[in-house]
């Protein structure tokens, strides 16, 4: 059976001919089951490993600290990292007082994830903000006063330097948590794979749930010399999509625009995902055919048509300028890691034209190089 005759008709998903990278480790499956519901492809690697809370010394150490001494006020930063941190200290043996303490502290809930854990623990939380921000909860505490107060803060897997430090110069004494701690994973062969893809732009979105994540990403670029190329190609050809402004900062700090959801939830990116890779696509009027350019694949009449990354390369060169001849030279320089000669070019050109399944999208022009059939108007 042909290329053409395995083509299907069936409705596009929103996300199908796209490929997504995904660095989560925590919820990893769940997100990726969401990603390929709609269609994409997926190249997961995941920038992080969690360290188990039962054998988290530094967890235990601050668990011993505060049972001893119970805090003024106690910030629950997290869902998973609060429940997580009552179960570990129960394994201890230290339950039952570090409850005791935090009954009778001021329990503060950054987020309605945080409350639910507050509350299924049997406390009660004094007060959450509605925007679910660190910034709003460390304003509150300032507000109230913290001087001499003993104040324990739960992190969610990377320091809170700022709200700590902004605590500390108010005169509080804080007792950081450090909750299901974030260490690089044990095996970086599959965050090279990440890495070499994005900085080869062969993907279309990568997305971050946690800014320990983008770190790791970025610390590993940094130990490859590849950190300008990977930088580049985030600002101008991958859209990064971050879970929330906390993550995004610090690819925002180097001067990577970002997106992040208005829920900052995994479902919420994945309905970004699904609204703006479709609209960075390329929409051309073709030979009477309509032709969308997706990552790995082209939309022809609305029926998916993969392609293979030589012919797509070509496809996007001629692209740039429809109806215009692209010379053989400059589309031989288009061919991922270049090419020898323009035989190349013309054997990437044939499997391009057999993927599109449709004749006449693509004009030879002898002795010249190639052109796009493109309609008056060029758009459709």
């Amino acid at each position: 059976m042909d290329d053409v005759a395995q083509v299907t008709t069936d409705p596009v998903p929103p996300l199908a001919g796209y490929t997504v990278g995904i660095t989560a480790a925590r919820r990893a499956d769940e997100f990726a089951a969401l990603l390929e519901r709609r269609g994409a492809t997926l190249l997961r690697a995941p920038a992080l490993r969690i360290v188990p809370l039962a054998d988290d010394t530094e967890l235990l150490a601050a668990t011993r600290a505060l049972a001893a001494a119970p805090p003024d006020f106690a910030v629950a930063t997290t869902g998973i990292g609060f429940r997580g941190w009552i179960e570990a200290a129960e394994g201890w043996g230290l339950g039952d007082e570090l409850l005791a303490g935090l009954g009778r502290a001021v329990v503060l809930a950054r987020g309605p994830k945080a409350k639910g854990a507050i509350r299924a623990a049997g406390l009660r939380e004094e007060w959450s903000p509605e925007s679910e921000s660190s910034a709003e909860v460390l304003d509150h505490l300032l507000a109230r006063g913290v001087a001499g107060r003993r104040i324990a803060v739960q992190l969610h897997g990377a320091p809170l330097r700022e709200f700590v430090e902004a605590l500390a110069e108010a005169g509080a004494e804080v007792v950081e948590v450090p909750v299901y701690r974030w260490l690089p994973p044990v095996d970086l062969a599959p965050l090279d794979r990440l890495l070499d893809a994005l900085c080869a732009g062969a993907l279309d979105a990568v997305t971050f749930t946690s800014a320990p994540a983008v770190l790791s990403l970025l610390e590993r670029a940094a130990e490859r010399g590849l950190t300008e190329p990977l930088l580049e190609a985030l600002r101008r050809e991958v859209l990064p999509v971050c879970v929330g402004p906390v993550t995004a900062a610090p690819l925002e700090e180097r001067g990577v625009p970002t997106v992040w959801p208005e829920r900052m939830r995994l479902g919420g990116m994945v309905q970004l995902l699904a609204s703006r890779l479709p609209e960075r696509s390329r929409r051309l009027a073709v030979a009477g055919h309509r032709v969308e350019l997706r990552g790995q694949a082209a939309l022809v009449d609305g029926v998916l048509r993969p392609v293979p990354p030589a012919g797509m390369a070509l496809l996007r060169a001629l692209a740039r300028r429809p109806g215009w001849v692209v010379p053989r030279a400059e589309l031989l320089r288009a061919l991922p890691g270049g090419g020898e000669d323009e035989h190349a070019v013309e054997s990437a050109m044939a499997r391009l034209r057999t993927a599109l399944g449709v004749p006449g999208l693509v004009g030879t022009v002898v002795k010249r190089g190639y052109r796009l059939a493109a309609d008056p108007g060029d758009k459709y």
